[in-house]
């Protein structure tokens, strides 16, 4: 049996997950094919994903701008996905779609792969932006066990909405500007907007002067690798973690989903970064 896999989006076509789902279907020895499957803002994509239906696609990925879009599509969605509100990714059951949701998950992976012991100090979080990705991470944190997560956003209406008090724990939503000022509060800071990502480099959603000692700074932007929000870090001190592990572990949630098998990433994310950096 030779497996379809792909990802919807636009515009995707230097997208790194097919090399990234090559390199675990070599790895597991499965015989398939990652195909990017482009879908353009004026297209009907309701016919687009049935399109895929009668490819008989396993699974596939979804990214900007369709990961809300998509779930209208779906015959189901699991828990995590509608917690969210959004799905990343989609497995095909006989022709019945159900939406997964593995960036979450595959942050804390990735958080946790770099610095093993984390969790055992209790540490508060802060999290800057409240998009889809925000989302995501917030879920993803708190279902792993993480107590106080806090958001910080300009537009504090659009935090209050990923906030969920039904979640154990403590979650405060602040401005920007007041998250400059309460820096040293945080244990781990997490950058989860487009900010900093090429062309713009030199962006910086806050300025980081005011960080505690032992600080971890996190962004999920990996294109660059090293953005000026990290490099501001290094500046004060801080511990970093980078945007391209989470790629890559969110990639081996799906992976995992579509075909129940485990792949190890291990030694992957030293090759993803040397195709980053060219």
């Amino acid at each position: 049996m030779a497996y379809l896999f792909g990802l919807i989006g636009y515009p995707i076509k230097h997208s790194l997950s097919p090399w990234i789902h090559e390199q675990f279907m070599e790895t597991t020895k499965i015989n398939g094919s990652y195909e990017i499957f482009e879908i353009s803002l004026n297209s009907n994509f309701t016919e687009a994903i049935n399109d895929l239906r009668k490819k008989n696609i396993n699974g596939f990925n979804v990214t900007v701008p369709y990961k809300e879009k998509i779930i209208q599509e779906l015959d189901e969605l699991d828990d995590q996905a509608s917690r969210i509100g959004a799905v990343n990714t989609v497995l095909n059951i006989g022709g019945k779609l159900v939406g997964y949701n593995t960036d979450g998950l595959g942050y804390v992976k990735s958080l946790e792969k770099a610095y093993p012991k984390i969790k055992e100090s209790i540490p508060n979080i802060l999290i800057l932006g409240a998009g889809g990705a925000a989302r995501g991470i917030y879920n993803g944190l708190k279902i792993s066990g993480y107590l106080n997560i806090d958001i910080a956003n300009r537009t504090l209406e659009k935090a209050e909405e990923i906030k969920q008090t039904n979640l154990i724990g403590k979650t405060e939503v602040i401005t920007l500007d007041t998250a400059e000022q309460v820096l040293n509060q945080y244990d781990i800071i997490i950058q989860t907007t487009s900010v900093g990502m090429k062309p713009n480099v030199d962006a910086q959603i806050i300025n980081l002067t005011n960080l505690k000692s032992n600080v971890i700074i996190s962004d999920i932007v990996y294109q660059p690798i090293m953005t000026q929000f990290l490099k501001s870090g290094i500046i004060q001190g801080a511990n970093i973690h980078t945007g391209h592990t989470m790629l890559l572990y969110q990639a081996e949630l799906a992976f995992n989903i579509w075909t129940e098998k485990q792949v190890n990433v291990e030694n992957m994310d030293l090759k993803l970064q040397e195709i980053l950096e060219g």
